[in-house]
């Protein structure tokens, strides 16, 4: 078809046009949406919005169509007679129909677009109920919600307009903790779904151990040093000061015990699930950890990390000799090297998100566009943008939007 053959655009029909919605409900078959567009088609109608939703196989369709022209009364293609044609068709798939007049489209959105996602374990009638009206409280209104996985946990999607996203982070989080479910709020728009890198902190994030505990298992020393390392991821201490503290504890190690550390590691639950299907929607993925190279470039390796950076042990002779080398990654360093990550893949740090879940992530949590406090301490899940309390690291999808069938059809289509 030329240009010249192309129809021109149908224009968006104003408040004084008069329109038809046409809502049919009943159990759910192939072919009911064809078959009432079909009957609709009867009479010359413009479709100008559509929805439909399908729960335990009941489906609610929705068509907000023009409403034919009084001139075509004559004709047989009035209304009155489309609503008697959609009524029988209806009727004789043992469907519900309701058509209500009205005038021009949908009423626009408040300004001011949010995602809002509820993570449950489980989520509770009282819980809904008490985000729905916390939403309400700052102006917004819900203009769609749907769910994106109901296991691990049920985590659901509230479409929102009409509130500023920071207002509702405001409202929400602290509901959220009374309630016991996690809620991230996010921005609408294009930036959410090009968020192209994401960072994680490695120890009690990506894996469930803290390496340093471990290499101090094999020293005698564990309790100790599991000390001083709470204490630095409260806050409570200088991290690097408190790492050349425990790495010191480490010295006289005989260099075996590096791979007896990595056979030891364990993955957080859902961490293969959440860097494949990342990896797959073209995100780059990497981790920067106060832990040590000795166990990161296995793990990059591993898991087909994009980045990875750690401190070094220093080894001599075979031996551990309790320090490190290089430059220090601490809370400082884990926002400058999320910086040097997304500048070398090629994305503005608005569209990065980094995980992590201790007080030393707390820089470069704040430095992403979207920083997820992974089952943390209680101070970083207040400076947060949100905050994640399942112990399932791929939960972290529904916050982009990505769906637990989405993930699982992706999974099944590998050959």
């Amino acid at each position: 078809m030329s240009a010249s053959q192309i129809p021109p655009a149908t224009a968006v029909p104003g408040d004084d046009v008069p329109t038809l919605l046409v809502k049919i409900f009943g159990k759910d078959r192939p072919g009911i949406t064809a078959g009432l567009f079909d009957t609709l088609a009867a009479y010359s109608v413009d479709v100008v919005d559509i929805e439909q939703v399908v729960t335990r196989g009941r489906i609610t369709l929705c068509a907000l169509v023009t409403a034919p022209s009084p001139a075509d009364s004559a004709s047989g293609t009035s209304e009155g007679d489309l609503r008697a044609t959609v009524h029988s068709w209806a009727e004789s798939l043992n469907l519900q129909a309701e058509i209500i007049s009205g005038r021009g489209d949908n009423r626009p959105r408040g300004t001011g677009r949010s995602h809002v996602t509820v993570l449950g374990h489980p989520l509770t009638a009282e819980s809904a109920a008490a985000i729905a009206a916390a939403i309400t409280s700052t102006g917004g209104n819900i203009d769609r919600i749907f769910r994106l996985a109901k296991y691990p946990v049920t985590a659901v999607e509230f479409a929102v307009s009409g509130a500023a996203t920071e207002a509702l982070r405001s409202v929400l989080a602290p509901e959220a903790a009374q309630l016991g479910v996690d809620v991230a709020v996010v921005a609408a728009g294009l930036q959410r779904r090009a968020q192209r890198l994401v960072v994680m902190d490695v120890d009690s994030t990506l894996i469930q151990d803290e390496v340093i505990e471990l290499f101090a298992a094999h020293a005698g020393c564990e309790a100790e040093v599991a000390e001083v390392t709470a204490a630095a991821m409260r806050g409570e201490l200088d991290f690097e000061q408190s790492l050349h503290a425990r790495v010191e504890l480490l010295g006289g190690l005989d260099a075996s015990v590096v791979e007896a550390v990595r056979k030891e590691v364990r993955l957080t639950p859902g961490a293969r699930t959440l860097v494949r299907t990342l990896k797959r929607l073209g995100y780059q993925v990497g981790v920067v950890s106060g832990g040590f190279t000795q166990v990161t470039d296995a793990l990059k390796e591993e898991l087909g990390l994009d980045f990875a950076s750690a401190n070094t042990l220093e080894i001599v002779d075979g031996k551990l000799t309790g320090r490190v080398t290089g430059d220090i990654v601490d809370r400082a360093g884990k926002a400058r090297l999320l910086r040097d990550f997304a500048q070398q893949a090629g994305v503005p740090l608005a569209q990065t998100v980094a995980i992590g879940d201790g007080a030393n992530d707390l820089d470069m949590l704040n430095a992403a566009g979207l920083g997820v406090a992974f089952n943390a301490k209680p101070v970083v899940r207040e400076a947060a943008h949100t905050a994640v309390n399942v112990p399932f690291l791929d939960t972290v999808l529904y916050l982009l939007g990505i769906t637990r069938d989405e993930v699982e059809a992706a999974d099944t289509h590998v050959g």
